[in-house]
């Protein structure tokens, strides 16, 4: 299937502003693009791409004093299968992990490992290890959580989520991504598109969507606990240890977020 993507967003800063974007399809992805997916800035203005250690793309850029307008659409060829589900995949030991997984059982800015870990093993220490148990923490996520745009709070931990019951899709990203590091399963925060696509489309704005990713068996499997179902035409932007690693814009000064549409739909 081919899905149209895109944003237009400003941004307003009282004086130049030096700031990190990260609003690039992931290089995982870059192979699916039908033409080369270009920002572009009103005023024109300098910037420069460049690959931060989690593999993202990320813009550097100095906003000037005023409103900044940046955009971009493409299309992307999606294989319209939906995320795979692989019951019996394994869970490792600790000690049997990769190097490069370990930093994504630890705990981060907005995933309190430290203060959710008994939580956790009250609730899923008797669960089947692997799926199963990922599986497990997804449903409790998405039972506990009311999804309300109004409540959206930049500043909400995974803690805070889950005592307020009140979330937006981040929240319940970092929420079931501290469970299972509290379980030692890595897991990882995820950005990007997600359409309505083979679903009943939602009333709510157009927005970025979150989830995250489990590493099982050998390799990292996506998890969904907003919708807890496998979903159609999801399009990676970025990854990273939670939403501070991956923020759509990082400014390094005064900016006020001025504009934001976002577009993912599919073509025929």
């Amino acid at each position: 299937m081919r899905i149209r993507i895109g944003f237009e967003i400003a941004f307003e800063c009282l004086a130049p502003t030096p700031a990190i974007l990260m609003l690039s399809v992931h290089p995982s992805r870059s192979q699916d693009l039908e033409t080369q997916a270009t920002m572009i800035f009103d005023p024109d203005i300098q910037a420069r791409n460049y690959i931060d250690h989690f593999g993202n793309i990320g813009t550097r850029i100095i906003a000037p004093s005023g409103i900044l307008h940046v955009s971009s659409e493409t299309v992307v060829y999606d294989s319209g299968l939906p995320d795979p589900v692989v019951p019996d995949a394994e869970q490792l030991p600790v000690g049997e992990l990769p190097h490069e997984a370990l930093e994504f059982l630890l705990g981060s800015r907005y995933c309190e490992v430290d203060r959710l870990s008994d939580i956790a093993w009250s609730l899923f220490g008797n669960t089947p290890p692997g799926w199963r148990r990922v599986q497990a923490i997804c449903d409790y996520v998405y039972d506990r959580l009311r999804f309300s745009y109004a409540d959206a709070r930049s500043t909400r931990t995974a803690w805070e989520g889950h005592e307020e019951g009140l979330a937006v899709c981040r929240d319940f990203a970092h929420l079931a991504i501290t469970l299972c590091r509290s379980m030692n399963i890595p897991a990882r925060y995820c950005t990007g598109y997600l359409g309505d696509i083979g679903v009943p489309p939602v009333p709510d704005p157009m927005d970025f969507s979150a989830w995250f990713e489990a590493y099982l068996g050998d390799q990292w499997y996506t998890f969904d606990a907003r919708h807890n179902v496998a979903r159609i035409g999801r399009i990676l932007m970025a990854r990273g240890r939670d939403a501070v690693d991956v923020a759509l814009s990082t400014s390094f000064g005064p900016s006020r977020l001025a504009q934001f549409t976002v577009i993912t739909e599919e073509l025929p």
